[in-house]
């Protein structure tokens, strides 16, 4: 059976695609755990940073990419990281002071915000699709090269390999889900963040500067979604509509953790991801039934855990 022989590479393919949509599924909790609100144009704010992540390795690398060594493909790739994730704040930020603080300020419905957050969304894709063209771009083809790993067995055609990149992917991820979940639970700002998002105004009137915490939770999200997108123009092509499935399904990976929980984004992002791959290998043709079995998985759990499967608000995670 095709899911027996490739069990390793479908369970790499899957941590590898669920710590990707983990990354942004973030954004979409954190927010929603300080404004209740669903940011829609969040999946533009991924969609940003991989094209301030391409930008960048074109820039280092030039158009055929070619890279002396191991070390300067690192350095590039670090390189890229930090310019997509630089992008990605900036877009986020500029969304909360222009689009939504006003709105706060006026103690707008929910409604508002809303439809707010999908107007941002158009606008930003087809200001991306005017700024940078409506054609696909790749990163340099050298970029998707390099030494391999060695997994346990052998597969028909020979020894199972992962590539380094893979392995950076995964490991870029988990470092950053770490981190993030030290701060949220061991800082001042993450203090901030879980009071705000469990009683707006009693943490302001116990001296949170809510205004701030909410900006920079913009902010936080927005570092993590340009990692995400910079990492996810590593195996696929960067267009302006390029958020727009990515940034479903890391809400749906939200929605089935626990939305507004950290720690239930980060589980809800692995567990689509594996799904999703392993579903390439039970189901014949299951490439084509991949967005079904997703969608059937979110529903299915809901049905019996309604709050997702952790179900915390980020106010009141540990």
């Amino acid at each position: 059976m095709y899911f027996t022989q490739h069990f390793w590479e479908l369970l790499f393919q899957g941590i590898r695609l669920g710590s990707l949509y983990a990354l942004i599924a973030i954004g979409y909790t954190m927010v929603y755990g300080v404004l209740q609100l669903i940011n829609f144009a969040h999946s533009e704010v991924f969609m940003s940073g991989a094209l301030g992540g391409v930008f960048m390795l074109t820039a280092l690398a030039g158009t055929n990419g070619n890279i002396p060594s191991g070390f300067s493909a690192f350095e590039y790739t670090a390189l890229a990281l930090i310019a997509g994730a630089v992008v990605s704040a900036a877009v986020a930020f500029s969304l909360e002071r222009v689009a939504y603080r006003p709105l706060r300020k006026r103690h707008a419905p929910k409604l508002v915000y809303l439809i707010t957050a999908i107007g941002a969304s158009i606008f930003l894709y087809n200001l991306a699709g005017k700024l940078f063209g409506r054609n696909n771009l790749q990163v340099p083809e050298s970029f998707h090269s390099g030494p391999v790993f060695v997994l346990p067995g052998t597969g028909p055609s020979g020894p199972r390999t992962v590539k380094t990149l893979d392995v950076l992917i995964i490991v870029t991820a988990f470092v950053m889900m770490v981190v993030l979940d030290l701060v949220i639970n061991r800082t001042k700002l993450g203090s901030g963040i879980r009071a705000v998002a469990q009683d707006a105004e009693t943490a302001q009137l116990m001296g949170v500067d809510v205004g701030k915490v909410i900006s920079r939770t913009f902010i936080i999200g927005g570092l993590l979604a340009g990692v995400g997108g910079v990492l996810y123009a590593m195996f696929h092509a960067v267009s302006y509509t390029m958020g727009f499935i990515p940034g479903i399904k890391a809400f749906t990976a939200a929605v089935l953790g626990g939305i507004g929980n950290v720690r239930g984004a980060m589980l809800g992002g692995l567990l689509l991801g594996i799904v999703e791959s392993f579903s390439q290998g039970i189901i014949p043709n299951g490439l084509e039934w991949v967005d079904v079995v997703s969608f059937v998985v979110l529903v299915v759990v809901l049905l019996i855990r309604p709050t997702g499967i952790l179900g915390e608000r980020t106010g009141r995670a540990a």
